[in-house]
């Protein structure tokens, strides 16, 4: 127990030194295991995690998502996506601050990643937000927030990755993180009629539009739902494999954005070299997570810490609440995805031999994730709206999101108190 908390100190010094986090826990972990047993055990470890994460057929999901992901951003599906979402609700207040949600959960399912969610949705929403005179501070705080959403509803990236570190089921996962997902964008809709409530010029109503435009403009937006719901549908349904899923949404996703017209060789070239550079560095994290991984439980961290809460007699429940607390206090000042993969390793152990499921823990573990996108002072949903949008002040982004990470700690409560909103879907198509 001593040497897992003392390595998992080292981790975390040298990551605020910026050394690579996949880096960090590799030599942490080399160091370690040579203090736990020996120098020969852990330079056969090294070589046997790395050979099996590199030639794993079950991994070739990560890239495969990623490229749709990227196919599905540089094709500009996100205008239609918002300009669906706005002529439905732009008539109330806070109509277009409720588009960006709708357009930013929709977007971020189909193409899977945050940033790229809050780096193209800023460009649509926020110039139409402005003309309709709504304040910067909700504008933004709609923005980083829906950016967020991608995070947990599926192809989540990060589920994926849990997955890989636990043996958990991707599809199990996916299936999971399916009405979170859906109670999320509901919070994040109720945060915005709270602002628009408490303060009603923060998001003055727009005009309405009849039904006739309303149903045309879903025209725009078919293709992309319909690529989201074969290749997750297909995962539920038992027709594909995670993997098989993902090589069918790759190849769907250049069929459509090739057919779009705006979608050339140039921007696949862009898109495949995006695709090979964020995988190449996932998978490095991903071996040093995984050998880190190793050393956990060589050390017998789980073991040990089962052993002290037994004497002690503490609730299971209280455990979780400590993790989640943890997590917390770690999202607000290290990078989402260092904090996931330092820290699965040594919790998933200690949750499942407490008898929780391995699929709920995965759940809480991406919406506690998902909130750090948005807390300060690290939020890097914050900095990369900030970034694209300089005119903003980072000031004013804090307060934007305030509501939003507010609603999705009572969602996190909820989530955590209720474990059935995340097992039901999977237990009913798996």
């Amino acid at each position: 127990m001593t040497v897992t908390l003392i390595a998992c100190f080292i981790v975390v010094a040298l990551v605020f030194l910026r050394i690579p986090v996949g880096f960090a826990m590799l030599l942490v972990g080399i160091l370690g295991i040579a203090h736990v047993r020996d120098m020969e055990l852990a330079l056969g470890l090294l070589g046997s995690t790395t050979m099996e994460t590199v030639v794993s057929f079950e991994l070739s999901v990560i890239p495969l998502f990623l490229l749709m992901g990227n196919v599905i951003n540089r094709a500009n599906i996100s205008r239609e996506l918002y300009d669906c979402a706005n002529k439905f609700v732009a008539h109330r207040r806070g109509g277009l601050a409720m588009a960006t949600v709708m357009s930013c959960g929709v977007f971020s399912a189909i193409c899977g990643s945050s940033l790229a969610t809050v780096a193209t949705i800023s460009k649509v929403a926020l110039p139409a937000m402005r003309r309709h005179n709504y304040s910067d501070e909700l504008a933004a705080g709609a923005i980083a927030a829906g950016g967020t959403l991608g995070v947990l509803i599926p192809p989540s990236v990060l589920l994926i990755l849990y997955g890989l570190l636990t043996e958990t089921s991707i599809g199990q996962l996916f299936a999971a993180g399916f009405i979170p997902g859906i109670i999320g964008v509901g919070f994040y809709l109720l945060a915005v009629q709270a602002a628009v409530w408490y303060k009603p010029s923060l998001g003055p109503a727009a005009e309405r539009f009849p039904w006739r435009e309303r149903l045309q403009s879903t025209k725009g937006v078919l293709l992309p739902v319909l690529l989201f719901l074969v290749v997750i549908g297909g995962i539920y349904a038992g027709f594909f494999t995670p993997t098989e899923s993902a090589g069918i949404g790759a190849i769907a996703s250049l069929m459509i954005a090739f057919g779009r017209g705006n979608f050339n060789l140039t921007d696949l070239k862009k898109v495949l070299i995006e695709t090979v550079l964020v995988s190449a560095s996932l998978f490095f994290i991903l071996i040093g997570a995984l050998y880190f991984s190793h050393l956990v439980t060589l050390s017998g961290f789980a073991t040990s810490v089962l052993d002290l809460l037994g004497g002690a007699n503490t609730s299971p429940m209280l455990v979780i609440f400590g993790i989640i607390l943890i997590y917390l206090v770690l999202g607000c000042i290290m990078d989402s995805m260092a904090m996931v993969m330092l820290t699965v390793p040594i919790f998933a152990p200690l949750v499942m031999s407490l008898g929780f499921h391995p699929v709920w823990f995965g759940i809480i573990v991406v919406v506690v994730s998902e909130i750090s996108f948005i807390t300060p002072p690290i939020g890097i949903n914050i900095f990369v709206l900030r970034s694209n949008q300089p005119d903003l002040s980072i000031s004013t982004i804090y307060r934007g999101v305030t509501p939003f990470w507010i609603s999705d700690l009572f969602r996190l409560a909820l989530l955590t108190l209720f474990p059935a909103l995340s097992l039901w879907l999977p237990s009913i198509l798996f």
